[in-house]
């Protein structure tokens, strides 16, 4: 692997730590909104430095070993005007040190992109007394619930954007609700050339890919305990110059979760049910099938009455695999959810773990001794759902069923730090893919030594 990097931002790490440039700059640091911000009009920004690399390959081809650099810059700009806000966002995203080899993607490479570009209508409270009601239209972002079916991710160097419409209601008792009709951004360039270069192609948007649903949550059982309802549906059709796998999907869904707090249990229950049809494979003449799918997720957690806070969590998740014997198509489809909270970092690099034929049982245990450092670490066991289908996001099948139902143990650990409070933040973290028989005996592994990867993050806020 190449590990001059990881080495020097660890380095850096340590030395960025200590001295008195933290002390000097606390009360001081930059920032976008001091120098151009008003009461009507908000802007801020960061900027993010990952060293990141990995060896003991999960995947069924391309390197064995690598590190990658990249770096993320978010602008964020909104003018109040009143009756009605005008906002956007600027992602910039680049890596280097990539090769042909290189997993990369456009989870990494997004280059000069619009992300968010909108404008929202305050209609106050004519919904009655204590509501309010704002319609939304353009570019945006979503962050729906517990995020693992929407939401735009944070750990991954690009975001999700939507182009569409969404309206959004509170009501005078804590309820929300939203409503939304998209299109879902398709990032581009998307050709491997082109992602190396860090060329840039405005994103596109068509009626090929849809994404619409809603989304209700109130307070339930006590002052700590919320419900959630929701449905989304997924509508992709094929295009000129990309086949699909034609999936139309709908995905109603629930969870009831409590607040955490000190000295109490808390606890997350969600589940969904996906269905509708799909197509065996992206061929044009390839038969259409229904689905029938779920998943299922659960933690329970205890948080500690001491000066580091600690809370360990029990979780357990179940998302369908695709079953032989069954007509149907049993696959579970994230939609537009993210991982990062569950199985660890996912970048281009990392992240064998998803929500697709996978049974997990873990133990979490996380810490914040301070405002400024705060970290987790974690341990899983996974099962394949289906012996048969490809296992997760790793690629990995064996048709055969041969290979056995373990996946792997995998252990995660993250320290996140505020050198300068508010403005520069280091988070450093890794995980270890120790194989199962599964990772280790199915027919197209190319890699049987257990996966290591590490990444450090600096982050500018400004």
């Amino acid at each position: 692997m190449k590990r001059h990097h990881i080495l020097a931002a660890l380095a850096c790490a340590s030395a960025a730590t200590v001295g008195p440039f933290a002390q000097a700059q606390e009360n001081s640091a930059p920032s976008l909104q001091k120098t151009f911000g008003s009461d009507a009009f908000k802007i801020d920004g960061s900027f993010r430095t990952r060293f990141e690399g990995f060896d003991g390959a999960f995947r069924s081809s391309g390197a064995t070993e690598d590190s990658l650099v990249s770096f993320r810059t978010l602008i964020n700009a909104e003018y109040d005007a009143g009756s009605f806000r005008f906002g956007g966002t600027l992602q910039d995203s680049r890596a280097y040190d990539a090769d042909t080899d290189t997993p990369l993607s456009t989870a990494e490479v997004n280059t000069f992109e619009l992300l968010q570009a909108y404008v929202t209508a305050e209609l106050g409270d004519f919904a009655g007394a204590g509501t309010s009601t704002e319609l939304t239209a353009g570019r945006f972002t979503m962050n729906l619930g517990s995020k693992r079916l929407a939401a735009t991710p944070g750990f991954r160097n690009t975001g999700n954007g939507f182009t569409g419409v969404k309206a959004d209601w509170k009501g005078a008792g804590k309820q929300k609700f939203t409503a939304f009709y998209t299109l879902p951004q398709q990032r581009l360039p998307s050709a491997k050339s082109e992602l190396l270069d860090n060329e840039t192609e405005w994103d596109r948007e068509g009626d090929d890919l849809r994404f619409w649903g809603a989304f209700f949550s109130t307070p339930a059982v006590n002052e700590r305990s919320t419900v959630e309802l929701y449905f989304y549906g997924l509508d992709e059709d094929d295009r000129s110059d990309r086949a699909t796998r034609n999936r139309h999907l709908l995905t109603p869904g629930a969870r009831i979760y409590s607040d955490q707090g000190t000295g109490l249990f808390d606890y997350e229950f969600e589940g969904a049910w996906q269905t509708g049809d799909i197509r065996t494979s992206s061929a044009a003449a390839a038969p259409q099938v229904d689905v029938s799918a779920y998943t299922i997720a659960a933690e329970v957690g205890y948080t500690f009455d001491t000066s580091i806070k600690p809370r360990v969590a029990l979780v357990g998740n179940i998302a369908s695999g695709d079953d032989p014997d069954s007509s149907d198509f049993n696959r579970f489809d994230t939609l537009f959810g993210i991982r990062r909270g569950e199985w660890g970092p996912s970048s281009s690099l990392f992240g064998p773990l998803s929500r697709n034929n996978i049974r997990d049982l873990g133990v979490r245990f996380e810490f914040k001794p301070s405002k400024r450092l705060d970290g987790f670490i974690s341990a899983h066991s996974v099962w394949l759902d289906e012996e048969t289908d490809s296992f997760a996001k790793t690629g990995i099948r064996d048709a055969s069923g041969s290979s056995g139902d373990f996946g792997a143990n995998q252990v995660e650990a993250r320290l996140r730090y505020w050198i300068v409070p508010d403005f520069l933040q280091m988070d450093i973290g890794g995980a270890v893919l120790n194989k199962g028989s599964f990772l280790k005996d199915a027919p197209n592994v190319q890699d049987t030594s257990d996966t290591h990867y590490g990444y450090v993050d600096f982050y500018i806020h400004f």
